[in-house]
């Protein structure tokens, strides 16, 4: 017991410790024997260590130069976007409960100059819906265009202040940032496996009051090409009743997968007086997924080509007035363009674009959007009575989203500079 004591230091216990009983003192042995046998067995450890180590450093050298370069793994620019799998078979009923939680209210305000020349606020609403659990929001591009705010509200009721992260207005989607988590978002299908007659439901806003409504339709058509604002866009036609305030909103097929973005409708009378009637547009999900992906990473679609010349249309009845043949008419030509650069003029038609001839400002998009930016082909315009092929090589068409849209610059119309009849409207490419 007194040996575990005498191993703390200052405690004295409460007996007194009795002295050790003297012992005749013993013949002191020598050291060193021991001590060169220590020095012999640290040098044999050592050796072998070093031996062990040299080639263990060996192997991991030659590891090494058998692996491949180290790179660091480059992270998705979003989460995997999920996809429900199935037959096709859930009833409309179960597509909206499973989805109305991720599909959005749009509700933007912009300046206008009214007829006084005073400046007014207009308000517009459509819709949208939740592509990441993190807070982006896909959209149309015109819901948004010249927006001075953007306020996003969702199923639950919540509004958030919106940032335009960029626009793709080739097909008229816009992505946008609110600042939310754990959100609940989309499952994204493929547009190209639709097939008409299955059926589709849409989710959104008619007229900006009867949120969250769901229509129930058919496909009418894929891959069908209508001209909406001057753009030339590949679209889904529907007989889903799509009205204003729809617009941005998300298309579902019955897995309960996004399929297409609604965009538009036609609605009214024809020239001749027939009614139109279920003629409704969405734009598929296979063609901007990828864009929307880059948005978020860039704020921009990279590689889109630009002429870098504003147009108007030149139809066959003006043209046969004036001798010309049909095409695409020069308007202006922007300084230091590519067009300049390959010696286009103000007054040119536009003929062909590479090896495709053109009529129309839709047949120039079309053929201009087969090259990318940085790409060298011929235009064909005709001037002076003759026909003139240019070598050119495409700009670089970039869009940046505005944060803040400048009043006087979006209220600015452009004045019709050409008086001929039966021009169409202006357009810049």
């Amino acid at each position: 017991m007194s040996d575990f004591y005498e191993q703390e230091p200052g405690y004295q216990p409460d007996e007194p410790v009795s002295e050790p009983e003297m012992q005749p003192e013993k013949k002191k042995k020598s050291i060193i024997p021991w001590i060169a046998l220590s020095v012999v067995i640290g040098i044999v450890i050592g050796a072998a260590c070093l031996w062990g180590g040299m080639r263990i450093f060996g192997k991991t050298q030659q590891a090494m130069a058998d692996a491949p370069a180290y790179q660091v793994e480059e992270q998705p620019v979003t989460p995997t976007l999920k996809t429900n799998t199935g037959d096709k078979t859930l009833t409309p009923a179960e597509v909206y409960q499973q989805n109305v939680g991720a599909v959005v209210g749009i509700s933007t305000e912009t300046t206008a100059m009214n007829v006084f020349g005073q400046k007014t606020s207009r308000a517009a609403a459509g819709s949208g819906f939740v592509l990441t659990t993190d807070g982006y929001v896909v959209t149309n591009g015109h819901v948004v265009s010249g927006a001075n705010t953007i306020k996003v509200t969702l199923n639950s009721g919540e509004t958030y202040d919106a940032k335009l992260i960029g626009t793709y207005s080739a097909s008229d989607v816009a992505l946008l940032k609110i600042d939310a988590t754990d959100l609940q978002c989309v499952s994204i299908g493929k547009s190209s496996d639709l097939i008409i007659g299955e059926r589709v439901a849409a989710i959104g806003n008619p007229l900006g009051e009867l949120t969250y409504s769901m229509t129930v339709g058919y496909v009418s058509a894929v891959d069908r090409e209508i001209t909406a604002d001057g753009k030339l866009l590949n679209m889904i036609q529907t007989d889903v009743a799509i009205n204003s305030g729809n617009s941005g909103g998300p298309l579902f097929d019955m897995n309960g997968n996004v399929v297409g973005i609604t965009t538009a409708k036609y609605s009214g009378q024809t020239s001749s007086g027939m009614y139109i009637e279920g003629l409704s547009f969405a734009i598929p999900i296979d063609d901007v997924i990828d864009e929307l992906m880059e948005l978020q990473k860039n704020g921009f679609i990279s590689g889109r080509p630009r002429l870098g010349v504003s147009l108007q249309e030149l139809d066959a009845n003006t043209a046969s007035v004036y001798g010309l043949p049909v095409g695409p008419y020069v308007q202006g030509v922007e300084e230091g363009s590519c067009a300049e650069k390959a010696g286009v003029q103000k007054g040119d038609i536009i003929l062909a674009l590479g090896d495709t001839e053109v009529d129309t400002y839709n047949q120039l998009v079309a053929a201009l959007n087969k090259f990318k930016a940085g790409d060298t082909t011929t235009i064909k315009v005709y001037r002076g009575g003759a026909e003139h092929t240019l070598t050119v090589t495409l700009d670089e068409l970039i869009e940046t989203p505005q944060e803040t849209a400048q009043p006087e610059q979006e209220v600015q119309q452009q004045a019709p500079i050409f008086s001929i009849p039966g021009f169409g409207d202006f357009f810049g490419y």
